[in-house]
This record gives C-alpha cells, structure tokens and sequence, in this order.
C-alpha cells in the first residue's frame, strides 16, 4: 500500500496546532482572543515536547531502530523532522505576536520594550526591582565548584554570563511565580513590561561583583513521559494511590527536551547550557517573543466586555427538559441528549443532587477522568455516600497532569464513604459511564448516562461533547457488566448494544465498516461519517482504505492529528476530512455507518488512536431514539457544512479553509444561535461573532488536544 496515504502522527499533530495558530491570524477575531490562540499554540507546544517529544526521546535510549508503524520513520528521524517544523512555525507565533500587539496599541494597551522607557518610568522601575523583586530573588552561580541546579520545568529564569579566569561562569535568576508578570507604568493608556524583562534588565545589580558580559531570559521543557505500566512499578508493593504520588514527584526531575533562549546570548553560553543540561544544540530553540504567553489571559480579564473580547456565551436550557418533573421521570419516559455547551449541564448535575435525595435510589456508579476544581458533582457523589446510597467510584489516577487532583478526589471521596476503584492493571479508563440504580418495591430501575467528554463543569462550557440519559434496560444492563468488570479487574469480552473497548471496540467499528463495504460491492448506497479528535489507529486507517477503494463514500470530521491523507487517487478518492477549530474546542466523538434507511449512530469516549481503542476501556453507546438520532446527524451534517471555521484536508496532507461564496456556515455560532431561540430567548447578534476563541484558561484548553 502506497506510502503517500500516511501521514505521520507527530507531523500531523503539529499540522493541527498550526490551524490553532492561524486563528490568531484572523482579523475577524477580537484581538484579546487572537493573542490567546497564540498562547495555547505555545502551550500546546510545551505538552507536546514534554509528552510526545519525551517519549521518542525515550524511544532513542532504549530502541533506535524502532519505526513507526505508517510512514516507517526511526525515532532520530521523527525527531530531526519535529525540530525543523516548529523552526520554520516559530516565526510565524512571533509574527502574530508582534502584529497583535501593534494593533492593540490603537486601543490603548501597550507592550513596552524594557530599552524603550522613559526616563521617569527607569526610576520607576528601577525602584520596582529594588522593592519588590530584588529582595525575593535567589541568585546562583554555575561554574566548576559550583553543580548545575535543578531548572524547573516552563520556569522562567535569567542566565547571566559572568567574567572569569577559570573558565565560564554562569549567574542563574529564578523569575518566582510570586512576581506580578505585568507590571503596569500606567493604566488608561496601559503600558506594561513583563516582569522578566525588569530582571534582566537589572541583573548587574544582583551580581554587582561580577562583570556582565551577557545576560539572556531562558526555559526549559522537561519529559513528562513516565509511566505507571513501567513492570517495576507494576510488581511493587505500594498501594496503588501511593505509586502515583511517587510517580509524580518522579515527573519533576525528568530530563530536559528543549532550552528556549530569549535574547542574544553568546555561542559559548549555549554550548556550556547544552553540556551542563545534558542535550543536543539542535533542541535549543532562539525566541523573540516571550517565552511564556500566559499573560494574554490576565489582559483578556481586564477587557472583558469591550470590543476586543467576546461577549460571553451562556449554555442554554434544553427544551426537552421540564424544570417541575423529577429528572428520573422525564428520563423513563424519552431519551435525553445535552449538546455542550451550547445547553447547559445543570440538568444532569440536577439529577445526580435529585438521586442523593431519593429514598428509592440504592446505588450508584461512575467513572471519573477529569474534574472541575471545584466540583459539584464530587459534592453530589459525597452526599450520596452520607445518605447511605451505595457510591462506586473509579477514579482514573492516571489521567495525565491530572493525577495529583484526582488523588485528592479519591481521597475526598473515600473518606465520605464512596467505594473507590482504580481500573484493570495497565489500562486507563477513560470512558464516561454512569449507572444510577432505584429499587421500587421489588422491581429495579436503572438511569444510564453515557458522554464523549468528561464529568467537569468548566470545561462542559469550553469543549463540545454530547451526554445522553437513557432508561434503556439493554444499555443499563451493559453499564453494569462494564462496572462490575473493573470492580474485579477484568476487561469485558462481549456486548450487544453498547461498544466497550479494548477487546470489543475496535473489532465492531472494523465490523461495521465491512458492512458499509460489502453493501458498495452490491451496488447499494453505502456510508461512513465520523467525527473525532484523532485518527491514527492502522487497522482503522487501512479499513477505510478498503472502504474508500470500495465506492464507501467516507466523511471525517478530524480536529487533531490525522495520519490518513484522503484525496489520493485509486486509494482513498472517497474520503473527506474536515477539521473544525473555533470558539470551542470540538470533543465530542460521534459514529455513523451506514444511509438513512439502515444507519447505526454511536456516541462514544474513544478516539480512534490505538492507546484509545486497544489500549484503554472507553464506551460508545447507540443511539436508539430516532429523534435524538436525527438531531445528531443534523449535528453532524451542519459542521460538514462549515466553511468559516472548516479545513479541509487535501490530497498532499495539508489542510485548507474552504472557499465561501454568498453562504457563510459557522456551525459553532449556528449552534449557539439554535439553542438561544429553542430555550425561548432573544438572539443577539453581537453576542454570535463569525468567528470566536473561548474564554478559557490554556491549562484548561489545551490538556484536551493532547492528554485525552
């Protein structure tokens, strides 16, 4: 099979947060917005070399010959290739940034270069250090008598070059988190600088006995690629929980991946760093915008309500939902779906609260991955445990940066009296399953939600998932196996209705797909539709290969990385794939074999990427409601229709925004607008910009382009 239909998943990862990176581009976008897609492009970045860097880095030291499994690449060359696409990207966020920044500054807010100061603001600043800076610093000297510190990962720090006889001589500063990173010089208009720029301005001063040949802002990105499957930590004899505390401690000492060096340090500087940290001069990387773009979130909430932010956007009520009926009730009577964010979450939080305080209600189980800080529905789970209900909880501690708050969920949960589990060994749990059971007299009653995104208030208000409520008996009876398999550490081998990976996920999507195959060689119509976050299974890619070759006509609609190239004459002519970045990030997993007249729909937790399919439990259930089956096609079909927020991907891999004529289609703002007219509101247009950015913090963003 011909190389030319494989895309490699690193490569393609990085093609994805390019398009993140074009939204700051965007002059329709609000300026505040833009400048935030330029940070999460960095922190994407950062999770990107922290995670997928560190592992090929790993792979380098223990299997150089290894190759991936479609474009045959060895891990040295995947590196090589990775290094020279983020310098040629580079440029083009530093561009963006300066761009973003000159047009702010016709609204009054203004970046200034720390040699660009007035003379009364010097005074200022040079009082500022000496107040509030100086007297929190920690300097270091780095020579032969002195040992290289431990640099924090993504900390900002100052390297000093000082003079010395004996060889070079490197003065370390440690810009604190304590520090404000924006430090105002006036309010109305806003003139900053940030906070380590005063440092390095400054830095003779600190070593006043030295003298300064060269000082330079500097980062390092650390491997995160540690894992708990590893067999000597398998074979231990540490609780569970406990193991995961030491891994994380464990995390924070990995090796460096990348130095990121801002200013113009002196070549021997880079070469002693490099030999000091252990890496290659082909990981460093020279910057001329800041290194940590965060900030843009802290101007973002100084602006809010103006023109250069987006009015906010409130998830709406669902019409199908009475606000005076029991959420049980209305469930036992017609399936439920809750389309974030464009309608609220409150109904299902409504219903967990509603079961804690239900006499009838005996027990209830779910699978929890990530969490809201402040999370209500960990204050449903609590109340329901104190009330005596029996509360099952698996709690995934290997959710990725992640784990250290769901250690304290676990804990939070166990001493309310939950039950707490923690899944089959070496498999993460990643799916959204919930199973709330009522014992009426003798008969049993059973509420099932099953979601694509995870049980977390805030982010249900920045990622697009689907939740469906469901009284079914078949699918509550699955749930139940899929419960009682991880309560004993088993894997469920067979199912009916719901798909539950990893031994009966992949092989039913294959099977279906064989389906959709057979029925083209008969000469019926036949059809594929799948939206997800990303594509880099081989069986599923090579499947719908054959689908394609078949006369399958197959629609993919890809946020992520996507190893399979469509488009390619004889091989994949019969695939489209779409990718949707806009206001909210695209999560939810949808599922469609088949035309109308034979279709089966699924919602589902699981991309198709191996590690989700075969190597972790994830849950797909049907969509029996022939109402909520055609909402979801609706659904599906209004984002093939985008051509505002869409990318299409072309036959050399590349993707680009389709071509509008007189129909612009942004399909987020078509949902927002549905949801605002069907709970019986105003729509306003101000309210629904073309194109839109989220009001998000990037920790919150980007854990979901990579971790999930």
């Amino acid at each position: 099979m011909s190389g030319s239909i494989y895309d490699n998943r690193e490569l393609s990862w990085l093609k994805f947060n390019q398009r993140v990176l074009q939204e700051s581009l965007d002059s329709s976008i609000p300026l505040l917005e833009r400048l935030a897609f330029t940070s999460i492009f960095q922190s994407n970045l950062d999770e990107f070399f922290m995670v997928r860097v560190g592992t090929l880095f790993d792979q380098l030291g223990t299997d150089p010959e290894l190759r991936e499994n479609k474009t045959n690449m060895t891990s040295r060359e995947q590196l090589d290739a990775i290094f020279d696409r983020v310098r040629k990207t580079e440029p083009q966020k530093e561009k963006a940034y300066r761009d973003i920044m000159k047009q702010l500054e016709n609204h009054g807010i203004n970046h200034i270069a720390i040699d660009k100061l007035t003379d009364e603001e010097n005074i200022y600043i040079k009082e500022y250090f000496r107040n509030e800076i100086l007297p929190l610093l920690s300097p270091l000297i780095i020579d032969k008598r002195h040992p290289m510190p431990f640099i924090k990962n993504k900390k900002l720090y100052i390297a000093v070059h000082l003079e010395s006889k004996s060889g070079i001589k490197l003065g370390l500063l440690p810009v604190s988190d304590s520090f404000r990173r924006i430090v105002q010089l006036s309010k109305k208009p806003l003139r900053f600088v940030l906070v380590e720029d005063i440092v390095l301005k400054h830095a003779s001063e600190v070593f006043e006995n030295y003298n300064v040949l060269g000082s330079s802002i500097i980062r390092i990105t650390r491997n995160a690629d540690i894992s708990e499957d590893d067999d000597s930590f398998l074979d231990c004899d540490f609780d569970f929980r406990n193991l995961m505390e030491e891994l994380i401690k464990e995390r924070k000492k990995l090796a460096p991946v990348r130095l990121q060096v801002m200013g113009n340090p002196e070549s021997d500087i880079i070469k002693y760093l490099c030999k000091r940290l252990e890496i290659s001069e082909n990981q460093v990387f020279p910057a001329k915008a800041p290194l940590d773009l965060s900030f843009a979130f802290n101007l973002k909430r100084m602006y809010e309500g103006t023109e250069l932010c987006y009015a906010p956007f409130t998830p709406q009520k669902s019409p199908e939902i009475s606000d005076t009926i029991p959420m049980a009730e209305q469930i036992r009577k017609k399936d439920i779906l809750l389309h974030y964010p464009y309608q609220s979450i409150k109904p299902f939080i409504r219903m967990l609260n509603e079961a804690a305080a239900d006499p009838d209600v005996v027990s209830v189980k779910i699978t929890l991955y990530r969490l809201a800080r402040n999370s209500k529905i960990i204050q449903a789970l609590v109340e329901m445990a104190e009330r005596g209900i029996d509360v099952l909880v698996l709690v995934e501690l290997r959710a990725r940066f992640d784990e250290e708050n769901n250690i304290g969920w676990s804990k939070t949960l166990q001493n309310a009296g939950c039950t707490i589990i923690y899944g089959p060994k070496g498999l993460k749990v990643h799916s959204k399953l919930l199973l709330i059971t009522r014992k009426k007299g003798d008969r049993l009653e059973h509420i099932t939600q099953i979601g694509t995104g995870n049980y977390n208030e805030k982010t249900s208000e920045l990622y697009t998932d689907l939740s469906l409520l469901t009284a079914n008996a078949d699918i509550a009876s699955e749930a139940n196996e899929v419960f009682n398999a991880l309560s004993l550490g088993h894997l469920v081998e067979s199912c009916s209705h719901l798909l539950v990976a990893p031994l009966c996920l992949q092989n039913k999507v294959l099977a279906m797909i064989d389906e959709e195959i057979s029925q083209a060689k008969l000469g019926n119509k036949a059809y594929v539709g799948i939206k997800i976050n990303s594509l880099s299974d081989r069986s599923i890619i090579d499947k719908l290969v054959e689908a394609s070759k078949a006369g399958v006509k197959t629609e993919l609609i890809i946020r992520g990385l996507c190893c399979l190239i469509s488009g390619a004459k004889g091989e994949t002519e019969n695939i489209r794939v779409t990718s949707i970045v806009g206001r909210f990030l695209e999560h939810s997993r949808i599922y469609i074999f088949g035309p109308e007249q034979r279709r089966k729909i699924y919602i589902s937790s699981a991309d198709f990427m191996t590690r989700n399919t075969v190597k972790r439990v994830e849950v797909a259930a049907p969509i029996y409601d022939p109402d909520i089956a055609d909402r979801i096609v609706k659904i599906f079909e209004t984002m093939l229709e985008d051509d505002v927020k869409a990318r299409v991907q072309n036959s050399n891999g590349l993707y680009k925004k389709k071509s509008s004529h007189n129909k612009k289609t942004d399909c987020q703002r078509e949902f927002m607008k549905q949801a605002i007219e069907n709970a019986g509101q105003t729509v306003s247009e101000p309210c629904l910009p073309a194109s839109c950015s989220a009001d998000f913090e990037p920790s919150e963003f980007y854990k979901c382009f990579l971790m999930q």
